[in-house]
Formats: C-alpha cells, sequence, structure tokens
C-alpha cells in the first residue's frame, strides 16, 4: 500500500469522517469513478491543483466531476489570480502525485475552494491518494476538514 493511500486512511480517523476506500479503474476520469462506485459524474470531487500568480502557492479547487474551473471566476473566489503548476510545487505542499491529489491529509496546508454543485449531494466520492482509490465523504465534512471557501469557479 503506497505511503499517500496510507496517510488517506489514517484520516478516516478524525470525527465525521467515514471510512471505506475503493479501488476504481482509473479516478482521474470522473465518469469512469462515478461507473465503478455507482454514482454520478458530478459525484465526483475532482482535485484540480493550480498555483497563485501571486503567492507561489497551490491552491485546491474541488470540483463536481463533469465541471470545469473557469480561471477568471476562480481568480475571484481565490483572491489572486491562478496559473498552470507542476508536479513539484503539488508534491512539496500536498504531498500527493498528480492524478492522485486527495482533498485530505495534505502535507502543507492548501488553500481550498469547493463547487457548491457537490454540496447538493448527500455523499460523494474524492482521490485517495493515488489514481485508482477513491473514498466516500459528505460534502460538508469535506467542506469541514478542508477549511474550503464554497463558491462558483466553474464555466
Amino acid at each position: 500500500m503506497s505511503k499517500s493511500l496510507k496517510r488517506v486512511k489514517q484520516a478516516a480517523k478524525e470525527p465525521g469522517l467515514t471510512t471505506g476506500v475503493v479501488e476504481t479503474f482509473e479516478t482521474k476520469v470522473a465518469r469512469m469513478a462515478a461507473d465503478t462506485v455507482r454514482g454520478q459524474n458530478n459525484q465526483i470531487a475532482r482535485s484540480i491543483i493550480l498555483r497563485g500568480e501571486n503567492s507561489g502557492q497551490a491552491i485546491l479547487f474541488l470540483t463536481a466531476g463533469g465541471h470545469q474551473v473557469d480561471m477568471a471566476k476562480a481568480s475571484a473566489l481565490a483572491g489572486e489570480p491562478p496559473g498552470k503548476t507542476d508536479a513539484g510545487l503539488i508534491g512539496a505542499q500536498t504531498g500527493f502525485a498528480i492524478g492522485g491529489v486527495s482533498p485530505v491529509r495534505h502535507l502543507n496546508p492548501v488553500c481550498a475552494c469547493l463547487d457548491p454543485h457537490l454540496t447538493e449531494f448527500d455523499i460523494i466520492r474524492a482521490t485517495a491518494g493515488t489514481p485508482r482509490h477513491a473514498f466516500p465523504i459528505n460534502p460538508q465534512d469535506l467542506n469541514r476538514v478542508t477549511g474550503a471557501q464554497v463558491g462558483d469557479f466553474k464555466t
């Protein structure tokens, strides 16, 4: 078991979080992940990491599986323009590799924004530290543990 997956499984010990990491065929593709866990595409919380152009820090956009990040809206919500990031920044701030970024258990604090569409579901699924693992979580619990700002940043 990878260190990343172990870290996410440890998060299940925190109050209010659910357990049950599921191996999927491929969580990078939201539709495939939703099919694997028998959910809707928008029940998959995708972790999109961008780099703040002013701060140089990672910004996590937790978006419903079928949505894309609108850069102008994301800039207004995050308080700085977001730009492309790289594997080095993602790894240094989150401790996860591209394609397996979990919204929980980052090595360093990350500014997070949550797509309000995710809050329409009782349970959503998020990446669990690898491209092939996901875990169920209540959107309000996800918001609580990530400290995410809820706001519209999607196209």
